[in-house]
């Protein structure tokens, strides 16, 4: 007999587009699909800010609903011990209170297992504490202040980052843009592990680096910020909002100064119903913090001024507080100081070790971070505004240490702390009930003395049932919405902290991963474990998963176990295909099919261009999350003293990796077919032979078929079509064209490809985007490659060598201009004598990533001194070279369209072979360049100048210089940027670069 998987209730709340589609809906599930809400008008631009059920508040509380059929769902306990049976009462009762989001963590870190995450689950359970982090960007946090929260105090913490980095740098590899977002994403997911912190995330686009607040807000939009910050506040419904910046120019990147000003103008808006009223539909409240911080100012504050590292320049002190509008001229007060160095007993390190340990996740940024020591640290915070039912007593607090209880601030972190959301008159059973649950959890640490196990779960387990007993009585009582909306997200937080804190006292445990196998292995002398499988699933395919549950004591029983998915129609499975286990562990696997229609697990955040500053949302119900809910997760319910517990976990599967060893990785939903153009642009041929083309198609299994290219009117391609054929899952070779334009093609041309097979075509494909050690996550794009025809000339006889960086797409385009270079391995940069070439290129930061580069110094030296022409393209560093230089304080240009002079107008590497001008500068994207030269040898020469409005003129973005017989450059213009997006200055300026040494 075949059962049905239930559609997770969230993804149920999504925007219903075909009216009676939503209502069969309703009346099948109960769950109710409707949109609300209308598009919000910025002063820049207008967004799609609308709002769906699912993006609200509520959508937690609305899947109480749902829950209900969580009694008859599936199937009783596995293995061989059977729990009793709870009374339907308790059943109805328990099944109202909402999922908890299943956990994507397979192996939990150290800090997060055993005796240190009991310790931490009790510590959040007997505070309420909260507090929101508002940046910038990714690796922006105070994760030391974060973690001394989270971990130390108990505190309930989120992050709400507005970017996902997508202009930054790369030290890793050689992803830009969006796919770097999703990088950077992955890095602060990992990072925020060590936090203990939730992760938000605004709809802004990281569009490089920002001089300015003005320019920040102009190409994102205030409102558009503000938006997505009051929807977070209103959500998370935090007591107190910090921020590392101030919201001046001693933030200095305007990206910063942006995050500064909103973490205090969110503390006003979020409370006042007359802003962004579209959210306060159908239950989301607004919300009133009550204090205000952020870090104090890190740059120097001097009697010069204060110093913006932007701009390199001072100006006079002058800081706004956003709150009230006072500006003030002095240096902001040390208001609040942290000892975050502090070192906790239970996780053996201080707050800031394990922090940087997080902090060090963000390897783009970073490359990887080293160990910090222990012993004393401290981050201080100013506050720029309190609510007055949280301001201190005169004299009440002298201490200073504590953001919730200071000399000018104390926030009631206690149960009893909670009846004012209630209102003016709460109910007297609300109020004794909070009160006692005071009492109960200080009764429960004072009588476990530090034990753990069944004896103090025992003792906890009447603080629990009081939560839950609270959590019924308000969904029962009049209180108005609004004190309902704050009271069920403080008692549904408590009820989750309660069930991870009895799980940890019980050792539970429960984990669901994809299997090969149709039975259950008996356990080994080292144990068992996941067999190798693959990390996706496509539509309409059937495959097995294995639930293993597992208890440290008889006393705790598995009731039942189901899975759930947020992202499409139900999965359907049957009974188990194989059991196994013991009194205490338990262990089940079930044949699952994925539906026909299920979406492939994408970023739902997307944008048409790189130039567009913020992302458009296809599914606006996932606004705010990292990602879009993984397909499928499985749930165990155990059963302690009449209590549910329960415990997620996203289905998991496991990668054999040669060192590592096995890791694991969420199961993913892709197509059963890919299709890409590699590369994704490239110029016409300079010679006018035919455009080479090619065309890779991936199959999750056997596949056979065709594929063909679409191309513009006149243009031809030969083969026009191209059978393939796969005997398993994998790539084919690349599938080669022929594409031939008309005589005089304009602008800039699309050709697509498409797969065509078994009555199916695909014209997408994905890349996994990540890189080792990091979890990986698919980046879609159309199966597209861009073209375009350049007027340019390149010298003949280039014979060229290139060091690659950290990664860019630089070869691509000295290939398409008719040479193919060669990418130097380890060894040759070693060894090799470099005579082979007569140009060498070096990529992009290779000189901070390419370890054997800086011995090779004088080899390439010499390599100069004989003739040959090194190009030098920016590096994040200083380095080496045979003529003195020194990039100083690296200047950039962060506008793109800032003016460029040629200064030296008889240069011949500016009129040979192709004669530049200013106009080989238009039409470019992101930046003018990276690391602009601070100093140099008078044997250079400087051919250009440019600067930002504002800015000392640059000069040191391209220079020349003329050692022996030879030709070296230095290039701070950010070509990497350019060529991919096929500007034609920048493909003239490269070929003159390369034909330097020929020119001479």
């Amino acid at each position: 007999m075949m059962g049905t998987v239930r559609k997770g209730e969230g993804a149920g709340l999504q925007q219903a587009e075909n009216d009676s589609d939503a209502q069969a809906a309703s009346s099948r599930t109960g769950i109710h699909r409707f949109a609300i809400g209308t598009a919000l008008k910025t002063r820049n631009h207008s967004p799609d800010c609308t709002l769906t059920q699912g993006m609200l508040f509520l959508n937690k509380h609305l899947r109480a609903a749902a829950g209900m059929a969580l009694a008859g769902l599936l199937f009783a306990g596995i293995g061989s011990v059977c729990a009793p049976a709870q009374p339907p009462e308790l059943q109805r009762q328990y099944a109202e209170y909402p999922l908890p989001e299943p956990s994507s963590i397979a192996l939990p870190l150290p800090e997060d297992r055993g005796a240190a995450a009991l310790e931490q689950s009790l510590r959040r359970l007997s505070t309420t504490a909260s507090l929101m982090m508002i940046v910038a960007h990714p690796d922006d946090e105070d994760g030391a202040l974060l973690t001394y929260l989270s971990r130390g105090l108990g505190v309930r913490c989120t992050l709400l980052t507005l970017t996902r980095g997508e202009g930054g740098q790369n030290a890793m590899s050689a992803e830009t843009y969006d796919a770097l977002g999703l990088i950077r994403t992955n890095e602060l997911l990992k990072a925020s592990e060590y936090y203990g912190a939730k992760q938000l995330w605004g709809t802004e686009i990281d569009f490089g680096f920002s001089k300015t607040q003005e320019e920040a807000f102009a190409r994102w939009g205030h409102d558009r910020v503000l938006y997505d910050a009051v929807l977070a506040v209103r959500r998370e419904r935090p007591q107190v909002i910090v921020s590392t910046f101030v919201g001046g120019i001693t933030d200095g990147h305007g990206h910063h100064q942006v995050s500064g000003e909103i973490a205090q103008e969110v503390f006003k808006a979020a409370a006042d119903p007359k802003i962004f009223p579209e959210q306060l539909k159908d239950g989301l409240q607004p919300w009133q913090p009550l204090a205000v911080y952020s870090m104090v100012p890190f740059a120097p504050v001097t009697e010069r001024g204060m110093f913006d590292y932007a701009t390199g320049k001072w100006a006079p002190a002058k800081f706004k507080n956003y709150v009230t509008g006072e500006i003030t001229t002095g240096v902001p007060s040390t208001d609040v100081t942290l000892a975050v160095g502090k070192r906790d007993p239970a996780l053996g390190r201080s707050y800031a070790q394990i922090a940087r340990e997080g902090w060090g996740m963000q390897k783009s940024q970073n490359g990887g971070a080293v160990s910090g020591l222990s012993g004393p640290a401290s981050t201080s915070y100013h506050l720029w505004a309190v609510a007055p039912q949280a301001a201190a007593k005169a004299g009440a607090i002298t201490t200073n240490s504590d953001l919730f209880h200071n000399s000018k601030v104390n926030i009631d972190t206690s149960f009893s702390g909670l009846i004012p959301l209630a209102g003016p008159n709460p109910p007297q059973s609300l109020r004794e009930g909070l009160r006692q649950l005071d009492i109960g959890i200080k009764q429960f640490e004072a009588e476990r003395r530090g034990e753990s196990g069944t004896a103090a779960a025992h003792k906890l387990a009447p603080v629990y049932r009081q939560v839950l007993a609270l959590r019924k009585e308000l969904a029962s009582s009049n209180l108005d919405i609004q004190a309902k909306a704050s009271l069920s997200l403080e008692f549904e937080t408590k009820i989750e902290q309660s069930e991870t804190a009895l799980k940890n006292l019980l050792g539970l445990d429960m984990i669901a991963f994809t299997t090969h196998a149709t039975k259950v292995e008996d356990n080994g002398f080292r144990g068992n474990g996941a067999d190798e499988t693959p990390r996706s699933v496509t539509p309409g395919e059937t495959f097995n998963v294995r639930i293993h549950t597992a208890s440290a004591t008889s006393e705790a029983h598995v009731l039942k176990t189901w899975f759930e998915s947020q992202t499409s129609e139900p999965w359907k499975q049957g009974e188990p295909i194989g059991t196994g286990g013991t009194d205490l562990a338990s262990d089940a696997i079930f044949k699952l099919k994925v539906p026909d229609d299920a979406p492939p697990t994408q970023p739902y955040f997307t944008r048409p261009n790189i130039e567009q500053a913020y992302y458009d949302l296809s599914n606006p119900e996932f606004r705010e999350r990292p990602f879009a809910p993984w397909p499928l997760a499985a749930w165990a319910e155990f059963t302690f003293d009449g209590l549910p517990i329960r415990i997620g976990q996203v289905v998991q599967t496991m990668q054999r990796v040669l060192g590592p060893g096995g890791i694991y990785e969420p199961l993913v939903v892709t197509p059963a077919i890919g299709v890409r153009m590699e590369p994704e642009a490239r110029i016409l041929p300079l010679d006018g032979s035919p455009l080479p083309v090619r065309v890779t198609v991936h199959a999750q299994a056997a596949a056979e078929g065709s594929v063909e290219l679409t191309l513009p009117s006149g243009w031809t391609a030969q083969p026009a079509s191209v059978p393939f054929h796969l005997a398993a899952a994998g790539d084919t070779e690349p599938i080669l064209f022929s594409v031939t334009p008309t005589s005089s093609p304009s602008g800039t041309i699309t050709l697509q490809a498409a797969a065509h097979s078994a009555g199916h075509t695909y014209q997408t494909g994905w890349k996994t985007v990540g890189y080792p050690g990091l979890r990986p996550y698919n980046l879609y794009k159309p199966a597209q490659l861009l073209t375009r025809k350049v007027d340019v000339k390149l010298a003949p006889g280039l014979r060229v060598g290139y060091i690659m960086g950290t990664g860019d797409e630089v070869p691509d385009a000295i290939e398409a201009l008719g040479v193919m270079p060669h990418l130097l391995t380890s060894s040759e940069i070693v060894s090799s004598d470099f005579s082979a070439w007569n140009v060498l290129v070096v990529g992009i930061r290779a000189y901070s990533s390419v370890r054997e580069l800086a011995a090779a110094q004088p080899r390439l030296d010499q390599f100069v001194q004989r003739g040959g022409t090194l190009i030098v393209l920016y590096q994040s560093n200083n380095f080496p070279a045979p003529v003195p230089l020194s990039l100083g304080r690296a200047e950039r240009v962060v506008d793109e369209s800032a003016p460029v002079n040629i200064i030296a107008n008889g240069n011949i590497l500016l009129s040979s072979p192709n004669h530049i001008t200013s106009d080989d500068f238009d039409g470019w994207v992101e930046e003018r360049g990276h690391s602009f030269l601070e100093s140099w040898d008078p044997a250079y020469t400087a051919l250009t100048e440019t600067a930002d409005p504002g800015q000392d003129p640059q000069r040191g973005g391209l220079v020349v210089a003329h050692p022996g017989k030879g030709t070296y450059i230095y290039v701070a213009y950010a070509l990497h940027r350019q060529l991919p997006e096929l500007v034609p200055g920048a493909y003239r300026i490269l070929a003159n670069l390369l034909s330097a040494g020929h020119t001479r």
